[in-house]
């Protein structure tokens, strides 16, 4: 792939040079286009193509050219990427225009993405409580809400044994958006009913462990 794709990546980056620094990675069995360090293009099969957006939807689509198709463990998979055809390809200052608005919308996703809270920014979790999560493989908020609040605490446990209820309602807060004093009186009680035969199934199973 890599000797097929090289020519059309290199006039690739050339045609591309006025969008900055324009470098290319492999990616997906083809070569990733980027503009510091921004994918915004692809070149696979010798052929280039332009990261899909809003502005450019209606160019592509009216001239039906094609999305990128690479393979996943034998099937098919179509990536959100239009196909350059040569009328295209040939016409420098529209190449440019689309490729300016590819590299615009992935800029814009990539300042997004990096914009997301930190788990350390919900309720009731402070740096430390973040970092213990982190370490557990716990690194983003859509894996703490997944996992749920037991699950978490569990495996803090496994790893810090010294944890206590508290801990848990401060995972329960942040999940639900509330401080953990906050939290129903019903659902405090639970969680605290339920880490109390937690501890205590605990405390038998290191007991057993010492008599064996």
């Amino acid at each position: 792939m890599g000797k097929v794709s090289t020519p059309r990546i290199k006039a690739s980056i050339a045609k591309l040079s006025s969008l900055g620094h324009i470098s290319s990675r492999t990616l997906f069995g083809g070569y990733s286009i980027m503009s510091d360090s921004v994918a915004f293009a692809m070149v696979s099969k010798e052929q280039l193509y332009l990261r899909a957006c809003e502005e450019n939807a209606r160019y592509f689509t009216s001239r039906n050219l094609p999305l990128l198709v690479t393979h996943k463990r034998g099937r098919p998979l179509s990536l959100n990427y239009f196909c350059v055809d040569e009328a295209l390809w040939n016409d420098d200052a529209q190449l440019i225009t689309l490729a300016s608005n590819a590299l615009d919308a992935a800029k814009k996703e990539k300042q997004e993405k990096q914009a997301v809270r930190r788990i350390k920014d919900l309720p009731n979790v402070t740096f430390g409580l973040e970092m213990m999560l982190w370490e557990a493989g716990i690194r983003d908020i859509e894996t703490l809400k997944n996992k749920g609040a037991k699950a978490c605490w569990m495996i803090l446990r496994q790893r810090c044994n010294t944890l206590g209820a508290k801990v848990l309602m401060s995972l329960e807060g942040a999940i639900t958006g509330s401080h953990s004093e906050a939290l129903p009186r019903q659902r405090q009680w639970e969680l605290n009913e339920w880490a109390k035969q937690q501890l205590e199934q605990e405390a038998k199973n290191k007991a057993r462990g010492k008599s064996n």
